[in-house]
């Protein structure tokens, strides 16, 4: 099984991508999300499926984000003033219960 998706890049935040399904619109995202991520610029649309390869995320987790919060955001290259900004409700989105 495939999923149709597009991918964002932030023109606020080098390195920083979003992943939706094709036919999500936008402003569906949680507001904290657009806030943090700013100004979006259409990078790609890609055809996900188990089988692909994704350079810097695990397929697997981004289909299963997709399918269950209609978004996969890709974080930058780890650095410390990244991830003391963002709000605690994004923090601990993509953690297991």
């Amino acid at each position: 099984m495939t999923l149709p998706c597009s991918v964002y890049r932030s023109c606020k935040r080098q390195g920083m991508y979003l992943y939706v399904l094709r036919d999500q619109a936008l402003d569906e995202l949680p507001e904290a999300l657009v806030h943090y991520i700013g100004r979006l610029e259409h990078a790609l649309d890609l055809d996900l499926g188990p089988e692909r390869k994704l350079a810097q995320e695990d397929v697997h987790k981004v289909l299963e984000n997709l399918q269950t919060q209609g978004f996969h955001v890709q974080m930058p290259p780890q650095q410390d003033d990244y991830i003391q900004h963002l709000p605690e409700e994004l923090l601990t989105r993509n953690d297991p219960v």
